[in-house]
């Protein structure tokens, strides 16, 4: 498979920019992998597609408000500090994105806030954009980190060209976000309501969850046509042993196991056993999965509808098959489902 084998036209008035008003009512589209068969139904059918001891894989990730705003001194100009992650916490040292990245160079100093109580100043380059910072604050580090919340906002896709709303702080996380970590959300799992999971928990399906940390590897281009030779960004992962043991427990007894989302997928696949059941893990993993590749955990997978071109789309095809995956995309773009974030969701049988 090449990267040319990915590119589809994607009409603009199919990106979502809002999500469905409940979050449990946006579009299903159903594949089923055996039958070659395409529904159409609403998210929160979803449940008519479970039964008990079957499992639901979910990421427990947390968006932080990444992208804060702040001046350079003396020219007092406006710069876009995008925080990716941090590399030592008594430091306060972070990796980081800047923008316009042609403005700042190592020994500039950048102001947050009116009042310029966060400090921080360029310590390193690390890519094109990438920047190392050391944020220096008068505080403890609880309080520290407690100023980046309060003068960061939530980090909207790119492709989203409104402003952030104050509801999209509670929009752009699901409902079960825990670990604070990831600068994008998990997005499959937006769709689920507390309703929608009690309905599923009534009817006796288990929970798992494992946490992987979302970068923005996840949504770097790929740039190269052999695929083999894409590097994707290290992303954190955590799967405990409580994770392990439900998953496992629906592996052996030939239940359903559904990964909720390309993240969950990515994790699981990251650690897998010489038996084919998933392991604990605590770490980083930088796995890309595009066809063929042979899936070792789950059996079914619900996900958004993706970018042409996209890591997430290539491991959907390898998922569902390539051939499916175009007829269902074909059909997708007809009907006019919403792709991207806020967009409609696929469960695949």
């Amino acid at each position: 498979m090449k990267l040319s084998n990915f590119g589809f036209n994607l009409p603009d008035e199919l990106l979502a920019e809002y999500p469905a008003e409940n979050r449990d009512e946006a579009r299903l589209m159903v594949l089923d992998r055996k039958k070659q068969t395409i529904e159409h139904k609403m998210f929160k059918d979803i449940v008519d597609y479970f039964d008990e001891d079957d499992v639901l894989i979910l990421n427990n990730t947390k968006v932080f408000p990444a992208r804060l705003y702040g001046n350079k001194e003396k020219t007092g100009a406006r710069i876009e500090v995008f925080l990716l992650r941090e590399l030592n916490d008594e430091q306060r040292l972070w990796d980081v994105l800047v923008d316009p990245a042609r403005k700042i160079r190592i020994g500039n100093k950048l102001y947050f806030g009116d009042d310029d109580t966060l400090v921080a100043e360029v310590i390193d380059n690390t890519t094109s954009r990438g920047r190392t910072l050391r944020f220096l604050y008068d505080g403890s580090y609880a309080e520290f980190r407690r100023k980046l919340n309060e003068l960061g906002e939530t980090p909207l896709p790119k492709y989203i060209k409104r402003q952030v709303e104050p509801e999209d702080e509670e929009r752009y996380q699901t409902i079960y976000a825990k670990n604070e970590g990831a600068v994008a959300a998990p997005t499959a799992g937006l769709h689920f309501s507390k309703h929608l999971l009690k309905r599923l928990e009534i009817k006796g399906v288990n929970f798992a969850e494992v946490t992987l940390h979302v970068g923005l590897g996840t949504f770097n281009p790929v740039e190269v046509e052999d695929l083999s030779k894409h590097k994707m960004d290290s992303e954190e992962l955590k799967i405990d042993e409580k994770a392990v043991e439900t998953v496992n427990k629906g592996i052996r007894s030939k239940k359903r196991v559904c990964a909720v989302g390309t993240t969950v997928m990515r994790a699981i696949e990251s650690s897998v056993s010489s038996n084919g059941e998933l392991n604990e893990y605590e770490g980083w993993t930088n796995k890309f999965i595009f066809p063929p590749y042979d899936f070792s955990i789950a059996n079914c997978m619900i996900t958004n509808f993706h970018t042409p071109k996209s890591t997430l789309l290539m491991m959907i095809s390898a998922f569902a098959g390539h051939d499916f995956m175009k007829k269902a995309y074909d059909e997708a773009v007809k009907e006019g489902y919403k792709f991207y974030s806020y967009g409609d969701a696929m469960l695949i049988l």
